[in-house]
Order: C-alpha cells, then sequence, then structure tokens
C-alpha cells in the first residue's frame, strides 16, 4: 500500500510545502494509523465466484442456466440481509425505480460535453442537463455562468474540482483540514499539487487559526481551498464564510484563490435546513460536487459537479472522433445515472427533500440521546446526522451492522432509510454487547474525550 502525506517543513519560521513522497510500505496485517492497527477487510480471493466455460451440452441441458440462476438467487438474498444491518455508510436504500426498469437493455453511454452532443446518438444528455440546471438553481448559478456533469463517484467530483483549481492557479498550493476525504489527498498526489494539512476543531471542523498561519506561511503563492460541507467521519462543515474572512484577513484577493466545495453528503441536505449557512455560487466559491448515490439514493455511484463556465476552458477540448468537446476527467459517463437522478429529483421535488432531510437530523438526535441514555459517548453535530460514539471493540459486531470506524470512534450516518426500529435494534444490541465487553473490570470503555469532546465522553473519567 502507498503511504502518503505532503509535510509542512519549517526553514526559517516559514512553511515549506513538500511534494508528495511516493512510498511504498510492506504491511502484514494492515498499516497502522496513530499507533493502531488498521483492521482491513476480509480477502475476496478467498469468496470470488469463478468464471468457468460452458460445457458442450450447457444448452441443451440449462444446467449452466440453472447454476447462475441460484448464484443469483443467493446474492440476491445476501443483499437483503446486509441492507437490513447498513448504518455506517451514506447511502439512501429507500428507492424504487420500477418504472426505468425498461431501459436497462440500452447501452445508454454520455460521452464527452453534457452541453454538445456527439455522433452516439444513445445518450441520456437531455436528463443530464435538465438535472444539472436543478442544482446551478440550488447553488443560484445562472445557466448561462456554469458548467458541470454528472460524474461517476462523488471522488471524481473533488477530482475534478481540484482540477480546474490547479489549472487556474497552476502554482497554487491546496489547503484542506485533516478530516477531509481521503480523495482531496489522492487528488493532490495524483496532480503533484504542494498540500498543506489543516488542523481541526474538535467538532471535525476546520480550524481558520490554523488556517491562517499557514496562509500567512505561504502569501507568494496562490490559494487553492477544499471546503468540507460535511465531513467523512463526524459530518461537521467547515464554516465557508470564516474561511472566506480569513483568506481576505490574510491578503489574499480573490483573483488569489480558489474555493471547491466538497458536499458528498451534506451538499444536498443544508439547503432544506433553514439555520444552515448557505452554499452559494453568490459567494467566491469556484467548483460545488454533491455525490447522487448518498442523500438522493441513486442505485449506481454517481455525482453532481458544477463550476464556473469561466473556468472550463483552461480544460475542455475539441474531439473530432466525438463530434464533440470533453472537459471531463473519465470521458465516458454512465447514462443510466442522470435518468435516475432525473426521475427522483422529480418525483420528491424541494418539498420531498426537506421532509427528508427533517427526518433525519430528529432521528440522529433520537439516536445521539439513546446511546447517551445507555452510558455511551456520543457525539452529535448540529447541522449533521452523523451520529460519532465510542468504537465498538468486537469487529464481527463492527461487520455486521457496516460501521466505519476510525481510531476510537464509529458513527451511524443516519440516512431517509434509515428507521426509528433500525435504530433501536442496533442500540439493543450494543447495549447487550457491551455489557458482556466490559464485564470484567479490568477493560472499561476508551476514553474518546480527544475525539468528541469531554462533554460527549462517558468514560470512567468524564461521565
Amino acid at each position: 500500500m502507498e503511504a502518503v502525506d505532503a509535510v509542512p517543513v519549517h526553514l526559517n519560521g516559514k512553511v515549506e510545502i513538500e511534494d508528495f513522497d511516493l512510498t511504498v510500505v510492506e504491511a502484514e496485517n494492515g498499516d497502522k494509523q496513530n499507533g493502531r492497527e488498521i483492521v482491513l477487510g476480509r480477502n475476496v480471493h478467498t469468496t470470488c465466484l469463478e468464471v468457468t466455460e460452458p460445457e458442450a451440452n450447457d444448452e441443451s441441458t440449462g444446467d449452466k442456466e440453472a447454476y447462475m440462476a441460484s448464484v443469483l438467487a443467493r446474492y440476491r438474498k445476501n443483499l437483503m440481509e446486509r441492507t437490513k444491518h447498513h448504518l455506517g455508510y451514506p447511502y439512501n436504500l429507500d428507492f424504487d425505480y420500477g418504472a426505468l426498469g425498461q431501459l436497462q437493455h440500452f447501452s445508454i453511454n454520455n460521452l464527452g460535453d453534457p452541453f454538445i452532443e456527439s455522433n452516439y446518438g444513445v445518450h441520456s444528455r437531455q436528463f443530464e442537463v435538465g438535472v444539472l440546471d436543478w442544482f446551478a438553481r440550488l447553488w443560484e448559478i445562472e445557466k448561462s455562468e456554469y458548467w458541470g456533469y454528472i460524474t461517476n463517484c462523488g471522488t471524481e467530483g473533488n477530482l475534478h474540482g481540484i482540477l480546474v483549481g490547479r489549472e487556474v492557479f497552476p502554482d497554487g498550493i491546496l489547503y484542506a483540514s485533516r478530516e477531509s476525504h481521503y480523495s482531496v489527498f489522492k487528488a493532490a498526489r495524483m496532480y503533484r499539487m504542494g498540500c498543506v494539512k489543516v488542523d481541526c476543531l474538535v467538532s471535525g471542523e476546520i480550524d481558520c487559526a490554523d488556517f491562517k498561519v499557514k496562509l500567512l506561511a505561504n502569501k507568494d503563492k496562490p490559494a487553492i481551498i477544499n471546503v468540507n460541507i460535511g465531513t467523512t467521519v463526524k459530518g461537521a462543515v467547515d464554516d465557508l464564510d470564516l474561511v472566506i474572512q480569513t483568506l481576505e484577513e490574510s491578503g489574499f484577493s480573490q483573483d488569489r484563490f480558489y474555493i471547491h466545495c466538497d458536499g458528498a453528503l451534506f451538499g444536498l441536505m443544508m439547503p432544506f435546513v433553514k439555520r444552515a449557512p448557505k452554499v452559494t455560487f453568490k459567494k467566491p466559491i469556484g467548483s460545488v460536487s454533491v455525490s447522487g448515490h448518498k442523500f438522493v439514493g441513486c442505485p449506481m455511484p454517481c455525482g453532481v459537479q458544477i463550476t464556473r463556465m469561466e473556468h472550463i476552458n483552461v480544460l475542455s477540448s475539441n474531439v473530432e472522433y466525438l463530434a464533440s468537446r470533453d472537459a471531463t476527467i473519465m470521458g465516458s459517463r454512465n447514462g443510466h445515472a442522470p435518468i435516475f437522478l432525473w426521475y427522483t429529483l422529480n418525483r420528491k421535488g424541494y418539498k420531498g427533500f426537506q421532509k427528508e432531510v427533517q427526518k433525519c437530523l430528529r432521528n440522529a438526535y433520537y439516536l445521539k440521546d439513546r446511546l447517551r441514555d445507555a452510558g455511551i459517548s456520543a457525539m452529535l453535530n448540529e447541522l449533521s446526522s452523523t451520529v460519532v460514539f465510542e468504537r465498538p471493540i468486537d469487529e464481527d459486531f463492527v461487520r455486521r451492522w457496516q460501521l466505519a470506524c476510525q481510531g476510537n470512534i464509529a458513527h451511524v450516518v443516519v440516512m431517509p432509510s434509515v428507521t426509528i426500529e433500525k435504530l433501536d435494534d442496533f442500540v439493543n444490541e450494543l447495549v447487550e454487547k457491551r455489557s458482556t465487553w466490559y464485564q470484567d473490570e479490568k477493560v472499561r470503555p476508551p476514553c474518546i474525550a480527544a475525539d468528541i469532546g469531554s462533554q460527549n465522553c462517558s468514560c470512567d473519567l468524564h461521565k
């Protein structure tokens, strides 16, 4: 596995930025993070389904078809079981796209630019641009002023947003909080960008005091900033207005910085929370991306990336083979995804999403309160549906509920498909398991005050 980091080196009081150094680290059982061994998942090669050649008489006996049907039936049963115990990752599993089954017989590919047709006629650009216009209205940018596309995943949105920033400022430095999604640091490595990791508050939000120190140490270089609209682990929302204020106070005018907003999950939830700060192109941001398979509930990975039209020409080029232009990263794009997104946006609308957001926030508070009442350390950020709590010590329990863990903490992301009944089942089972894990006085629940704050920690020291 490649271990990568960008380390600020202090020379004469100035922070020098090292480029990403690629090194290979061998680990027999997994890497270590902060002194703790990272527990990796099972090796799929031990359970993979072999592809075999058909026998000569398969066509007449039907044995092969029967075998494949039985494999798919078992797989479907497994999916139903795993879906029932899914809590740790931000996927909305509550959807019904039966009406779109009639389109699965077509190879729909949106090659290149979504706004310019190519010679390949089996596409869904009319759906894609309709979806992009919906998000442009959500983030307050005129049709004539934006460019965007439906990506193959959330990571691609970050890769594209940061690439646009790098093309606008070729010598710019990327600033991202330590709680940023790993794809942000992947982008820095791929593009060979200087990268500075900014410290975070206990909540997971970017620490703008530390941000200012690091900006002032590199005033001679433009700034490319990743702003988190919901961090991966704690669901913290960076204060966009304070980030912009910090840039201005540090002497960075708007022509010397580019802001990409990573709104993977909460970028679509925050507009429907009245007290939430706005993510809008009326502020000096360069791009916003969200995932389509998270809150929206698209059954395949996808995302939406919107940037300013003025920035995209540095990436765009004519492609004769397509009879179109292309400024995307992947080129070929899943043409089914825009149809799924269009279908959901039309069915739910703004009011439907607002109801689902309120339900998620309400159920997240319910889960946090149930955990705290049971004596379990837990934290919930104000604008979040991500409940952070002490990491279960039983990895089988972690796998059963598909919890996302980091260090001594784990989290549950409360999505529209997560019911109160499901949360009750989870908490009841967790409480029952903890009574066996900690029955010996020598083994005690960990102190996670450093991760979630002493006021949220229920360890022996802080309860």
